[in-house]
């Protein structure tokens, strides 16, 4: 009898019965255990009820995926979500409950960055870390708070690539039209500096009342303007309205741009050739180069029966960043959670994390998509690029 052979085949039978009885262990303590519930609010109604439902998404996947790899603390994870309608008081409301008669372990911030303002006063209040997928309006993280985390980019710096990119293709005008909130007004803000820093005219610039679908007026006094780039701080409802309205009255400026709306595919649901040209600024691309993108979205179309968004990845990511703070503090103890989520330098699915002394994000840049040939493809920047960014935008009156 070969011994070796014997010793190594009962050496095989040892580890493979010590890992079966570890995990059966390990099993016990997680389906033993009272769950660490992470509270949010979620918009299933309202204005943001579709960018946010693809937040939950990612989040709840990130819990499926935290609790297939063993859970978290020995507990398995469990989400906490009400629905807020779409409305800032009804979220500050739904946190407070969250934190005062649901007694969750630890808060996710709901989707849209005027939500987040209000979700992050009643977070300072109880002094309850909040990380924040989503928003990335300034004045959330100019109010002197220590318990609201960001995930994303700054608003103020969302156009910034954009901007220089049509500044070098000889663009010298922009037209500048926002909703009336706080991400799109801080989106604003960056454009209207960002264009005086490359001496770019900005020939027109307006804000319009939040939810608005009716741009008939304004597209005519924009289109009087005659820019070369038109940025749009919106939203899916309003960017789609927008274009609409360009359309009917052959506004062809040579280039569009707007956030949120061009990166969802209902955009181009919507649009259909009209989306054609069109580019949106977004966080997150599955083409991006960001490790395990392309796995992300494999999965959660395979979970929810398409292809994963920069929303949805704003959930993960969301979750993500929570975890490692919570890993790295070793308890649920909120003073060691936010501490690290102030100190720690992390690389969740959106990209890299690293924030200031207000919980400002400091490491996170945007990217630039465009429709063409009825996809979205990445376009800046240059270095991961999917594809060249076309310039001018095809008149209406030649397609």
């Amino acid at each position: 009898m070969n011994h070796s052979k014997g010793k190594l085949t009962g050496i095989r039978a040892f580890l493979a019965a010590s890992l079966a009885i570890l995990s059966t262990f390990a099993t016990q303590i997680t389906c033993g255990s009272e769950p660490i519930k992470v509270g949010v609010t979620i918009s299933r109604s309202g204005q943001y009820a579709v960018p946010a439902e693809d937040m939950l998404q990612g989040l709840q996947m990130w819990a499926h995926d935290v609790n297939s790899r063993g859970a978290l603390l020995g507990r398995p994870v469990e989400i906490v979500a009400y629905d807020d309608k779409s409305d800032p008081d009804t979220s500050a409301d739904l946190y407070e409950r969250l934190i005062s008669k649901d007694k969750v372990d630890l808060l996710i911030g709901p989707y849209s960055s005027d939500l987040t303002l209000g979700a992050s006063r009643v977070a300072e209040r109880h002094n309850f870390p909040m990380v924040s997928g989503s928003a990335a309006a300034d004045d959330i993280w100019s109010q002197g708070y220590r318990n609201i985390f960001q995930v994303d980019a700054p608003a103020e710096h969302y156009m910034d690539g954009l901007i220089e990119s049509a500044s070098h293709a000889g663009l010298t005008s922009i037209a500048l039209a926002y909703a009336a909130s706080d991400f799109p007004r801080t989106v604003a803000i960056g454009v209207r500096a960002k264009a005086a820093e490359l001496n770019m005219s900005l020939v027109f610039d307006r804000e319009y009342p939040d939810g608005s679908t009716d741009f008939g007026g304004l597209v005519r006094d924009m289109k009087a303007s005659n820019p070369d780039l038109v940025i749009g701080g919106a939203y899916l409802n309003d960017s789609i309205a927008f274009v609409r309205a360009a359309k009917r009255q052959q506004f062809s400026p040579k280039a569009f741009a707007f956030t949120v709306g061009p990166a969802l595919t209902e955009f181009g649901d919507e649009l259909g050739p009209d989306a054609e040209g069109i580019m949106g600024i977004v966080s997150w691309m599955r083409s991006g180069s960001i490790p395990l993108a392309y796995d992300f979205s494999f999965r959660y179309k395979g979970k929810y029966g398409r292809n994963a968004d920069v929303h949805a990845a704003y959930g993960y990511a969301a979750g993500q960043v929570l975890e490692a703070g919570v890993r790295l503090a070793g308890s649920l103890d909120r003073d060691a959670i936010r501490q690290q989520l102030g100190e720690m330098k992390f690389r969740s699915i959106l990209g890299n994390y690293k924030v200031d002394a207000t919980g400002k994000q400091l490491a996170k840049s945007t990217y630039v998509m465009q429709w063409q040939n009825g996809y979205r493809l990445l376009v800046l920047p240059k270095v991961i690029q999917d594809a060249e960014i076309i310039y001018p935008f095809k008149p209406w009156s030649e397609r």
